[in-house]
């Protein structure tokens, strides 16, 4: 699938659908880079192309210091991983840019990321963050005084006023709401948006997915819920199974999922989950499966409608003639994922 010509297009285009599928080393630097790698491009003749860094290196290509092909695109830094680890422990800890300056942590730097990577400021990261963490305590049965300065907030006005912009409810009216918590996870083929409530993972895609946005609404609205960045229970165990499976270390997921949809869209995405590693399935054999032989686009509908990707396996189910078929993440990563369950049987 992937011709000299089809990369070189990626390269100088710095198409991140290609993230993961190939680096380019460049022979006059004996240099190798990501696709995306914002660097200036070389001429076409000057380069080549192989699938992973491990092979560049052999070859005696040095990684690039511009775009960092050694490491996952997006990797959040140290620094903001220590920032984020405080919060977690204490949810209602304030960073001010003295205190930032004070961990030797330049203000402009924390904002620009979390504005590039989160598209709001550290500071409405924070709050956030403590009104998801307060949230969580008043659908406990703490009391909302006790929550609100216990949260940080130095008047009880201050925490409603707060919490309404966020939930569109006062606290003492918010107990059948529902937080969705979302994070962002960094993998070999670009970034991905996990969310999770109480019950387990209920959404796990790509972030250049083009139904992302309309997936999470109807998820919002189906469990009657606000969409948060936060921390959740299931999060950390998410993604230690996910750099498993990427490291082809792991063939079957354990972390809770919930996957609210109708009884025939639950049946297809249970039947999804029975394909085995490194196995394809067509859409008819999937159907066969379910005792639904005559059912085989709805049940390509469904497939199609699943939230949960690569540990629901939509990737795993082909055309019957063999061929690839769509897949939300894009054809490229479908091939990937399938190469990798392939050599690591």
């Amino acid at each position: 699938m992937l011709t000299n010509e089809i990369m070189y297009k990626a390269l100088v285009e710095k198409d991140v659908a290609y993230e993961g599928t190939f680096v380019a080393a460049v022979k006059t630097t004996g240099i190798f880079c990501r696709p995306t790698c914002t660097a200036r491009k070389p001429k076409e003749e000057n380069v080549e192309f192989f699938k992973t860094t491990r092979e560049a290196i052999l070859k005696g290509y040095r990684p690039c210091k511009v775009c960092n092909p050694l490491e996952k695109l997006g990797e959040t830094p140290d620094f903001i991983k220590a920032i984020l680890n405080e919060l977690n422990i204490n949810p209602s800890a304030k960073f001010k840019d003295g205190d930032l300056m004070e961990k030797g942590i330049e203000p402009s730097k924390i904002r620009r990321w979390f504005l590039k990577n989160h598209g709001i400021t550290f500071h409405a990261y924070q709050r956030m963050f403590r009104i998801n963490s307060a949230f969580k305590k008043i659908q406990q049965g703490e009391t909302i005084t006790a929550v609100a300065f216990d949260s940080g907030y130095e008047s009880l006005s201050g925490f409603t006023d707060s919490f309404k912009s966020v939930f569109g409810v006062s606290p003492s009216n918010s107990k059948d709401k529902q937080i969705i918590n979302i994070t962002r996870l960094e993998t070999p083929l670009g970034t991905m948006f996990a969310c999770a409530v109480e019950q387990g993972i209920c959404l796990l895609e790509f972030t250049d997915r083009k139904m992302l946005e309309t997936e999470l609404k109807a998820l919002a609205k189906q469990l009657n819920a606000n969409i948060i960045q936060g921390a959740n229970k299931h999060f950390e165990l998410l993604k230690r199974e996910l750099d498993e499976y990427f490291e082809g270390k792991r063939k079957v997921f354990t972390v809770p999922l919930f996957a609210p949809g109708t009884v025939f869209q639950q049946s297809v995405w249970k039947t999804l989950q029975t394909i085995p590693y490194g196995a394809t399935h067509s859409y008819k054999q999937q159907s066969i499966a379910m005792n639904k032989r005559e059912a085989v686009r709805a049940v390509a509908n469904a497939n199609g409608m699943n939230r949960i990707s690569i540990i629901i396996p939509c990737h795993r189910v082909i055309g019957e003639d063999g061929n690839l078929t769509g897949y939300g993440g894009g054809l490229l990563r479908k091939k990937w994922l399938l190469d990798l369950e392939q050599s690591n049987l």
